[in-house]
């Protein structure tokens, strides 16, 4: 289904239902099909510039799947639209969070993984507005439900993200402690962060904050790599470093 996403544009409202998600690129497996991964753009970014990044990556066992995040009002830009996965205000844990968006990202996300095959293990990554996307898909997965309540569909495997930060990070030891179940994803879900000491734009303060909430609310099997004078964006030793955790990992 289609939505008219001019009406909203100009108006207050914020309603996520009324944006419409742009154009999907996969880049398919080389080799045989063995992971599926949503991998998600930064900020102003599309899914094409994601496709021809990762098309170069020795994963010939990866299928790459990069969505288009609607295009938006975004506070953080002072009200300018541009394609984002959430309207984003302050880049911290502690800034208030557009849950609306996030969780009809997250759904999207959800719903493009929904229909590998079963045998195929699936994961999400993404840089900087895209990492803290694939942060909250993480945390809606280990809790079983989205931030609305509904069921979070997909059994993830692995989750990427490379100079981004965490929303809802304050609340979430509390959440996956009083669920027994929860703990028990969290604990076995592998993640990666890798963040530039030289990030203007995602301080790396909020990437090292997003390390430690998952550590201490019982994500057990988490790497956090720092890269000394790396700003936002991506180096080849940031991906050689994805890649041979990817290999290992989705084994």
């Amino acid at each position: 289904m289609s939505y008219n996403t001019h009406s909203n544009i100009g108006s207050s409202s914020r309603s996520a239902r009324t944006l419409e998600f742009g154009r999907t690129h996969v880049v398919r497996p080389k080799g045989k099909h063995q992971a599926t991964i949503v991998w998600l753009h930064g900020l102003g970014d599309n899914g094409s510039s994601s496709s021809q990044l990762l098309e170069s990556l020795p994963l010939p066992n990866v299928k790459w799947i990069c969505p288009t995040a609607p295009t938006r009002p975004v506070t953080l830009l002072g009200g300018f639209p541009c394609t984002a996965w959430f309207d984003a205000g302050e880049l911290s844990e502690d800034g208030s969070n557009d849950w609306e968006s996030l969780d009809a990202s997250a759904t999207h996300i959800a719903n493009l993984l929904s229909t590998e095959p079963a045998d195929v293990k699936v994961g999400i990554g993404g840089f900087s507005m895209g990492a803290a996307m694939a942060l909250y898909s993480a945390t809606c997965y280990t809790l079983g439900r989205y931030g609305n309540g509904n069921p979070y569909p997909v059994n993830l495997r692995a989750i990427v993200g490379l100079s981004g930060w965490l929303p809802g990070g304050r609340s979430l030891k509390s959440k996956i402690q009083s669920s027994h179940e929860a703990g028990r994803r969290a604990a076995a879900l592998p993640i990666l962060l890798c963040h530039g000491t030289s990030d203007d734009v995602v301080l790396f303060k909020y990437g090292e904050k997003a390390a430690q909430s998952l550590s201490s609310a019982g994500f057990r099997d988490l790497t956090f790599k720092s890269y000394e004078a790396l700003g936002n964006y991506t180096v080849p030793a940031e991906m050689e470093e994805m890649c041979h955790w990817l290999t290992a990992k989705l084994r």
